[in-house]
Order: C-alpha cells, then sequence, then structure tokens
C-alpha cells in the first residue's frame, strides 16, 4: 500500500489514525462532512481533505490503496459506494486500529465514560516517566496538543470504544474498564447485550483486567486476572485515602494500590472525577511495571483533554467551561465535579442532546441530571449519523427538569440570548457541534470584563 484514504476523515479517532500513517510515509487524505478544527490541523499537517462527495478524488491506484472508514458514515454516500464496489481494500477504523496493535503491548481503557481523559493520562504517564507509548486517543492532550503519540517501543495505548462492538477487534496486556453503563442502545438494543459485549472484551485481555469495582465484570469473564479500583470504596485494590481538593480544585490524595500506598498524590486536572480517572490510570501504570514516583509526578503535570472540563475563562465573578458529557451519568460526574471546583455559585448548564435514539432511550435520566444546575438552557438535538424519529424532540427532556430556572432555545438563538444574560459559572455540555460556541462565546464572556 502506498495510499490511506479516509472516509470521515474528521473524526476524533479518524484522525489519529490519519496522523499514524502520516508519520508512517503514506500518502493521506480523505473526506469530511464539514471543516473543523480537527481538519484544519490535519491540512497544515500536509494531510488533503475536501468536504464534498466525489468519489472522483479516491486515488484510483487500486492495488496501492487503503480506504478506511467509520461506520457513523451514510451507506449510501458515493465515495463509500465507489469504494465497495470498486474492488479496494476497505477497512472498518475499529479493524484498522486493531491490525495496528496486533504484535505489541496493548494497553486498553474502555467504559461507558471516563475512557478519554484516562486514556490520555495513561499515556502521559507513560510518555513522562521515560518509558514511553504510542498512543491513539478519543480527544486532543492538552499536554501534547494531539491524540497521537507515537514512540520507538511496543508499548501502545489505546481507547477502547464500545460503539458498534469496535474493541472486540482489540487483544490487549491490560485493560482498563471505568464503567458499563446503558448507552448506544440503536446499536446494542438493551443493556444486556452491552454487558455481554464488554465481557466479551475482557475476555480478549491476556495479562490483566482493572474493573471499576461494582461493574458487571469478574474473574469468571476472562483468563486474565482481574483487579479492582474505585473512588470510594475501600475494598477495591487500587483506591484514594483522604482525597481533598485544593484551592484550585485540583485533588490531593493518599493511593492505596497492591504494592503499598503511594502518598500525596496531586492530580493536574481539577475536578473529583479527574481524581477517580487518575486511580484508573496509576492502575494500569503500576501494574505494567512503572516506578510508582514516576506516576505520581506525571499525574502531577496531566494538563487534562480538550472538552473535558476545559476552562476557558476564570476570573473573580465570572467563569466559562467546556464539557463533551452527552450521557446522563457523564453529565452528574461533570456537574458535581464543576461544584467542587467553584463551591457556592451559580453553575448555568448549555446542554445540546446528541442522538434522537439516546434522547428516546434517556430522557427522564437526562432529565434528572439537567436538574442539578441552577439554570439549564436546553439545545436542540443533534442528530449526527441519525435521521429524525416522529416525536422525539429536546421538550421530552425540559418537561421533567426541576432546576431553579429552565429555558428551550434554538442553537440559531444562544449567542443573542446571552448577550443578556446574568452569569456566573457557564458551562456547554455535548458531544454534536456545540463546540462551535466556544469561541464565539469565551469572546463574549471578555467583552464583559
Amino acid at each position: 500500500m502506498k495510499n490511506v484514504y479516509f472516509i470521515g476523515i474528521g473524526g476524533i479517532g479518524m484522525s489519529a489514525l490519519a496522523r499514524y500513517y502520516k508519520f508512517k510515509g503514506f500518502n493521506v487524505a480523505g473526506y469530511d462532512r464539514t471543516p473543523s478544527d480537527l481538519t484544519a490541523a490535519l491540512e497544515k499537517e500536509g494531510i488533503s481533505v475536501h468536504y464534498e462527495d466525489r468519489p472522483d478524488l479516491i486515488p484510483a491506484d487500486v492495488e496501492e490503496t487503503l480506504i478506511v472508514y467509520t461506520p457513523a458514515i451514510p451507506k449510501d454516500l458515493g465515495e463509500l459506494v465507489k469504494a465497495q464496489e470498486g474492488g479496494y481494500t476497505l477497512l472498518k477504523r475499529s479493524r484498522t486500529l486493531g491490525e495496528i496493535t496486533k504484535g505489541q503491548r496493548c494497553l486498553a481503557v474502555a467504559g461507558t465514560h471516563g475512557k478519554t481523559t484516562t486514556s490520555t493520562l495513561t499515556a502521559h504517564i507513560f510518555t513522562q516517566s521515560g518509558e514511553g507509548c504510542s498512543a491513539f486517543l478519543g480527544g486532543i492532550s492538552r499536554n501534547y496538543g494531539t491524540n497521537l503519540l507515537m514512540s520507538r517501543n511496543e508499548t501502545v495505548v489505546v481507547e477502547a470504544d464500545e460503539f458498534d462492538r469496535s474493541f472486540l477487534q482489540l487483544f490487549p496486556e491490560i485493560a482498563v474498564i471505568t464503567a458499563v453503563d446503558a448507552d448506544h442502545l440503536d446499536i446494542y438494543g438493551d443493556y444486556a447485550h452491552v454487558v455481554e459485549a464488554f465481557k466479551a472484551f475482557a475476555s480478549q485481555v491476556s495479562g490483566t483486567v482493572i474493573a471499576k469495582k461494582g461493574t458487571p465484570i469478574g474473574p469468571e469473564d476472562t483468563k486474565a486476572k482481574v483487579l479492582t479500583y474505585h473512588y470510594t470504596d475501600t475494598g477495591a485494590d487500587f483506591y484514594p485515602e483522604n482525597p481533598q481538593p485544593d484551592a484550585l480544585g485540583c485533588f490531593h490524595y493518599d493511593l492505596h494500590w497492591p504494592g503499598g500506598i503511594l502518598r500525596d498524590v496531586r492530580v493536574g486536572a481539577p475536578g473529583w472525577i479527574n481524581a477517580e480517572n487518575s486511580i484508573a490510570a496509576a492502575a494500569i501504570a503500576l501494574t505494567y511495571g512503572l516506578n510508582p514516583q514516576a506516576v505520581k509526578a506525571a499525574i502531577g503535570t496531566f494538563e487534562g483533554v480538550k472538552r473535558r472540563l476545559e476552562v476557558h475563562l476564570n476570573v473573580p465573578g465570572l467563569a466559562y467551561m467546556d464539557d463533551y458529557a452527552h450521557h446522563p451519568a457523564e453529565l452528574a460526574s461533570a456537574i458535581s465535579s464543576i461544584r467542587d471546583i467553584f463551591p457556592g455559585r451559580k453553575i448555568t448548564g448549555i446542554f445540546q442532546p446528541h442522538l434522537y435514539t439516546r434522547t428516546r432511550d434517556f430522557a427522564q435520566e437526562f432529565a434528572q441530571s439537567l436538574s442539578l444546575v441552577d439554570k439549564l438552557i436546553l439545545l436542540d438535538i443533534y442528530p449526527a449519523r441519525e435521521d429524525p424519529i416522529p416525536g422525539v424532540t429536546s421538550e421530552m427532556i425540559f418537561k421533567d427538569v426541576t432546576a431553579p430556572e429552565k429555558v428551550l432555545i434554538k442553537k440559531e438563538e444562544l449567542m443573542d440570548y446571552l448577550s443578556d444574560e446574568p452569569l456566573d459559572v457557564l458551562v456547554t455540555f455535548g458531544a454534536g457541534n456545540i463546540d462551535r460556541f466556544i469561541e464565539p462565546i469565551t469572546q463574549l464572556l471578555k467583552n464583559r470584563l
């Protein structure tokens, strides 16, 4: 192969693969539906990206071209149809990642939430410790400004995505499972099938499974050794003693682990949820055999992941954060973490629901989680890969929200609405295109200072 062509190149997982093949010397190009900061970065790195369905731009040399696609792409897209009918070697993103990690020491982080931060922190620990690793991440590391790290050793850290059962293409040496919640029910149908998939993933681990205590994963599900971690349960193999936030909302704790106690760990990124994720990342690193003091030092220099409790403005009396949370459990965790960082302050949350099916399946749970803010600004549903479902709208969530204040508006009305809104702590939540508002909102708030 000389050419690698991506259909859906702007996705976070796809762009990491594109960067990998570019690094390896292949001719890399691809299509995405809309321009974004990520596609702009790829273009700056010398990768050709276009935004119209152009089958003619797929390399003509069938024998020398690998085509990688994401299942989020419509099945009738002209480029995908040409690839399928033209005799090209065609692989899903998940299969491609599986092929790349074969023969390497794969360290994987799975879970319905928490996996992006945990895998990014794990990669940071390995990099900072001097051990090194390659890493395929589901977010942009704030320490490195990328979702791909490359190393000369044979250790690779990957985010193991449960969507479309993608993680079943991986065969890790060590794997963390952060959470097994009902999600992606458009794929799985029901929670029992979600659990079944995670058990199948655990069965493919060769060395150690580190499961959050309380998840339905046990020794009967895998030939690997099973250890547990938890933020509050002292019966777990890895847990923090006396976790306390400092003035910046960053947590300090003593880490209990099978090798002893690692004293005075400080997490560089704020919020208790980052502290919990740091327990999981430390568990991977210590199980692998890294020096405990090197693990502690790296956790202290972790800056977080873009769009995960990311602070864009924080001055006396006014703060703005952004978070990728798009599942009820993620929203509840993020909001409670924000209360730790900004105790006693009024939190206004802007939420853009992601997918009609997820809104339909979890409307009541979304309403409960979003009721934890002081004021909710709820936007229309971002459809992503889905067609509208009759009767499924943001109103399904909105009607049951019990926050002291709430308003339902269209995305196009948001900036005008915010221009007159008194604000203390503002947070945007969602996995759709709400990130396009980060810069305008930040500028709007700066203009108030």
